[in-house]
């Protein structure tokens, strides 16, 4: 991690400390009937900026411990049913935005790794395109220059195909008859 990235980094976790904070004060000054917890899923949001997927994980149980406590330390009023349910769909509220974080922050990695790849295995590739001059008698191509190259010097600085010889059935018994007189060419 750069010096630049480290820098945002703590700037990210300070406003999230921040916004904790406020959102806590918020809760334990309110009564305990009225609803505000669900805002500590915007903290999560929050972190899902940062590089680092542990601290998704951190900002959810965090704010899931003070949406607990906010329960204990909120002045009475309102009905302490309907405050534990507010309180249970804000802590679901939360990990249900930090899954989808996760999720998505998983999904980023893979899809620069892939990327990665892709731009490393393109960096590696030459293609021939278009039409390739070739002579009929003698098989030489023409480069753009308008020389005539042997194929396989023409393709070999054009691609990363390298080239062995061998001799075909066909033309082994047709340049050397006195070793294959008596062998059938296979097709």
């Amino acid at each position: 991690m750069t010096k630049v990235e480290e820098r945002a980094e703590h700037w990210r976790i300070l406003v999230i400390l921040a916004l904790a904070a406020c959102i806590f004060a918020l809760d334990i000054l309110t009564p305990k009937g009225v609803s505000g917890e669900a805002l500590y899923a915007g903290l999560v949001l929050i972190a899902l900026w940062s590089p680092r997927p542990r601290l998704i994980i951190l900002v959810a149980t965090g704010t899931s411990a003070l949406t607990i406590l906010g329960l204990f330390l909120s002045p009475p009023g309102g009905l302490v049913w309907m405050a534990i349910v507010n309180r249970v769909l804000a802590i679901s509220a939360i990990w249900v935005t930090a899954s989808l974080a996760l999720l998505h922050h998983r999904e980023t990695r893979d899809r620069e790794r892939l990327i990665q790849q892709l731009q490393e295995a393109l960096a590696q590739v030459k293609t021939l395109q278009g039409l390739l001059p070739i002579c009929a008698s003698c098989k030489k191509v023409r480069d753009d220059r308008g020389y005539w190259n042997q194929i396989e010097t023409y393709i070999g600085d054009h691609s990363e195909a390298e080239f062995t010889h061998g001799l075909c059935p066909e033309c082994a018994k047709k340049l050397y008859p006195e070793y294959f007189e008596d062998t059938e060419i296979k097709k």
